[in-house]
Order: C-alpha cells, then sequence, then structure tokens
C-alpha cells in the first residue's frame, strides 16, 4: 500500500485519546489499549479504570521507577493519579457490571459491521481462551470502543459482516480505531470516520469487502 501513511501504535493510541472526553471514566483493555494511558496531555482529565482493582491510573512509570505492586490488567507496571485508589477485583467488576464506566477500549480479533465483537478466542485447536472480563466491559460499559490492526498478517479484514469466531457481545461496539481508518458500527452497517492519509473510501472498501457509508 505504497504512499498510505498508515499509523503506528503510538499514533493510533494518541488517535483514540484524542476522541475521550474530559471526565470520562474509561477502561483501557489488555494489549495495545494500555497504550492510550500515556496519551492524555496535560490539561487533560479522564478517569481511568483497570479492572484488576484500580481508579485514578496513570502512564507507565520511568524506567527504574516501577512498583510491581501497583500494576495493569497485563501485569504492566503503572502510576496513580492523586486521589486514585485500588481496591478488590470483585468491586472492579462490580464497577464494570454495575454501568459505571463511560467507556471502554479493547482489542479484537473480529468486529461486524453491526457492532458484535469476537476477541476472547480464535477456536482453533489449541487456542488458549482468555475472556477474563471482556464480556462484562463489553456490556457493562456506556461505550465500547475497539482499538487494532485493520487486516490479519495474511490480509483478511477483521470488519466482517458476520464474526466466525467464537462471540465476546453482539451489537457492543460503537468505534472500531485502526490503522488504516476509524469506523462507527452502526444498525446499518460500517460509517467512515477518518482515514489514513492515501487510502480513500472506495479503497477502503475494497480492503474490507463490505460497503461502508
Amino acid at each position: 500500500m505504497n504512499g498510505i501513511q498508515r499509523r503506528g501504535k503510538e499514533a493510533l493510541a494518541r488517535r483514540v485519546a484524542q476522541d475521550i472526553p474530559d471526565g470520562a471514566i474509561v477502561n483501557l483493555g489488555i494489549g495495545q489499549p494500555t497504550r492510550v494511558a500515556d496519551h492524555f496531555g496535560a490539561g487533560r482529565d479522564v478517569i481511568l479504570h483497570s479492572e484488576n482493582g484500580l481508579l485514578g491510573m496513570g502512564p507507565a512509570p520511568a524506567a527504574g521507577a516501577e512498583d510491581f505492586d501497583l500494576i495493569n490488567a497485563g501485569k504492566q507496571p503503572v502510576t496513580l493519579r492523586p486521589g486514585g485508589a485500588y481496591f478488590h477485583h470483585a468491586d472492579s467488576f462490580a464497577m464494570m457490571r454495575g454501568g459505571h464506566l463511560d467507556i471502554c477500549v479493547l482489542g479484537a480479533f473480529q468486529v461486524s459491521a453491526t457492532g458484535d465483537l469476537a476477541n476472547w478466542s480464535t477456536g482453533e485447536p489449541g487456542a488458549i481462551p482468555a475472556v477474563g472480563g471482556a464480556m462484562d466491559l463489553a456490556i457493562g460499559a456506556r461505550e465500547t470502543w475497539v482499538m487494532m490492526d485493520l487486516l490479519t498478517r495474511d490480509g483478511r479484514s477483521k470488519l466482517v459482516a458476520q464474526c466466525s469466531y467464537p462471540l465476546t457481545g453482539i451489537a457492543c461496539v460503537r468505534r472500531v480505531y485502526t490503522d488504516l481508518a476509524t469506523f462507527e458500527c452502526t444498525p446499518q452497517g460500517l460509517r467512515l470516520v477518518d482515514a489514513a492519509e492515501g487510502l480513500d473510501r472506495e479503497a477502503l472498501q475494497r480492503l474490507v469487502g463490505l460497503p461502508i457509508a
């Protein structure tokens, strides 16, 4: 894809952070979404939640300042903002299931055009399922966003008409942020929010194999 300015991992994390409103309570899932915590600039006021029992999570600590008793759900060392707290994971799941999170940002294997989410197992023989709190987050948060590469390593779209992997949630994804474009999932299908430089709607439709409004 010559001439296309694909978003790198940090650029994609910045793009997601840009859309999160101040005052929001947000869960960042394991993997790529954890990078979003490092891209809230000065003056931003976003309250980050981690399912292992943190509220008010800050960015990654400086090298040498890690406290391995203070980690996120991916076991990465994090910081705690002033006023932040840590608590039992049962209380954390009560927050998730009780509708107290404004947004969760998750990774995915597949997302359907109407917002079905598959992110815990590929269903392949020998694959290790890793549902964690994804089902609780996908349904419990007021909005579920996905952050992922648009294509698999062999060039297949992860945005599909219908998920072929085991589902995490049905019609739960509102937005999908990828290295090539940002989409909204609606009952009518995909809507384009923005695309990488050098990539137009028609080219995206060929890559994805689905109509994009």
